[in-house]
């Protein structure tokens, strides 16, 4: 994002709307919402529009001051760095409620930044409602405004008191993305947040012990060598049978989501555990999805310091249960350490450019010559898409390969032209006849 753009910043305590707020100005389900408290973990940033001036949104987490508790105190962590950057800050509280304490420490604490603030009162959904605002002018925070996130009601009016003085003159043009976008998946606690810290070299994703911390999708951008990754870390995957809550129903289908849009996905396994068939079903995503797939073994240090594993016969283990990811580099490493952490970016540029390559219909034309197979006569090949390389097979007659022969040229494809971590799709088309006059 252009840095020309001002930053404007949500922040309230858990469950008061911030993001049905962050949606409503985005334009976007870009957070997830529900009535479940502390959804929102991890900051989110979108960018918005009104009446010409552009700015950037940011979701935090909901901020208890004082609480303890890991959790809270990380959200409090990341909320600290994004308000210092922050051009205005929306302080919102919830209108169908009293002030309470975590409403008056936030509220001490926004005053001491010296940072312009408007205090937002959610949940006003009629007129007959807005005096339940009025109390809140107690807080001491100038510039009160009723609004309903959920119904749109009062946003026009906040959007004009928030971005006074932002400029109407077109920002710094953005290059385009050019980026390789890389997704970090996984069953929860494998060390997803910790590995894009350690990628990123900040603490920008909520680390902690707890299972299933990360809900929301998390990206970032990192040039290593004139190159552009842009790392994003999604919600640990559970088996939807565990996947109870909304929250957690949410997060599988946004994490889903965020594989398809990805051009390689890390797929992380615990080498602590070994793999469990809640792997092979995330790694099948990532393959239905046609991505570059590096495997992830994480936590390495551990499991052969006290189990004295060896690679091998990991690796054996991984095969064995990943049989359709035959094609995906393994590496080892520790995420917390991050020992084999640095091997990841030219391997995650490699299996991007495998994904991207094409052949030229000569060089495939050369490959058919000297391709060994009898189980039909094939013409020619071509190469019709990348992202996944998908080639048209025409041949004698009609009707899929089975998947014994397809495999076969498939794997002389990849010894031929390499394709290293990407998937290959084959397509069977019967040459068409000749119609005798």
């Amino acid at each position: 994002m252009s840095h020309a753009i001002p930053t404007v910043v949500i922040v309230g305590r858990p469950n008061v709307g911030k993001s049905t707020l962050f949606n409503r100005i985005t334009g976007q389900r870009r957070a997830i919402v529900g009535d479940e408290p502390g959804i929102t973990r991890d900051r989110i940033h979108g960018l918005a529009e009104h009446e010409g001036r552009r700015f950037e949104v940011v979701d935090t987490g909901g901020i208890v001051i004082h609480d303890q508790e890991y959790i809270p105190a990380q959200i409090l962590h990341q909320a600290e760095m994004v308000l210092q950057s922050a051009a205005h800050i929306i302080f919102l509280v919830d209108g169908h409620a009293e002030i309470t304490a975590p409403d008056r420490d936030l509220a001490a604490m926004l005053r001491k930044l010296g940072k312009p603030v408007t205090l937002a009162v959610n949940k006003i959904d009629s007129a007959g409602r807005e005096v339940l605002a009025h109390e809140f002018h107690e807080l001491g925070i100038p510039g009160v405004y009723p609004i309903s996130s959920e119904h749109g009601t009062g946003i026009d009016a906040l959007l004009d008191r928030v971005t006074e003085g932002f400029s109407t003159e077109p920002p710094d043009e953005a290059p385009p993305e050019t980026g390789i976008k890389v997704a970090i998946v996984g069953r929860p606690n494998v060390g997803k947040s910790t590995l894009l810290n350690t990628l990123t070299g900040q603490e920008r994703a909520i680390v902690s012990p707890v299972a299933g911390t990360t809900r929301d999708a998390v990206d970032e951008k990192v040039i290593r060598d004139g190159v552009e990754y842009v790392f994003v870390d999604t919600a640990g995957i559970r088996r939807k049978g565990k996947t109870k809550d909304m929250a957690e129903k949410l997060s599988v289908v946004m994490a889903r989501r965020n594989i398809r849009m990805a051009h390689v996905v890390l797929l992380m396994l615990d080498a602590t555990e070994g793999v469990v068939a809640l792997d092979a079903t995330i790694a099948g995503y990532a393959h239905e999805g046609g991505r570059a797939v590096i495997v992830c073994v994480n936590k390495w240090d551990e499991a052969h310091g006290v189990q004295g594993k060896k690679k091998l016969d990991f690796e054996h283990e991984v095969h064995d249960n990943f049989k359709f990811l035959e094609y995906a580099p393994i590496v080892f490493m520790s995420a917390k350490t991050g020992s084999g952490v640095r091997t990841l970016f030219p391997l995650i540029k490699e299996v991007y450019e495998s994904a991207s390559r094409r052949i030229t219909t000569g060089e495939l034309n050369r490959f058919v010559e000297h391709l060994r197979f009898e189980e039909r006569k094939i013409f020619y090949i071509t190469q019709h898409s990348i992202r996944p390389p998908a080639f048209a097979i025409f041949t004698d007659r009609g009707g899929p390969l089975h998947f014994s022969h397809e495999r076969q040229i498939i794997n002389q494809i990849r010894k031929k032209f390499g394709f290293r971590g990407t998937p290959i799709l084959l397509q069977t088309r019967a040459k068409a006849k000749k119609v005798k006059r």
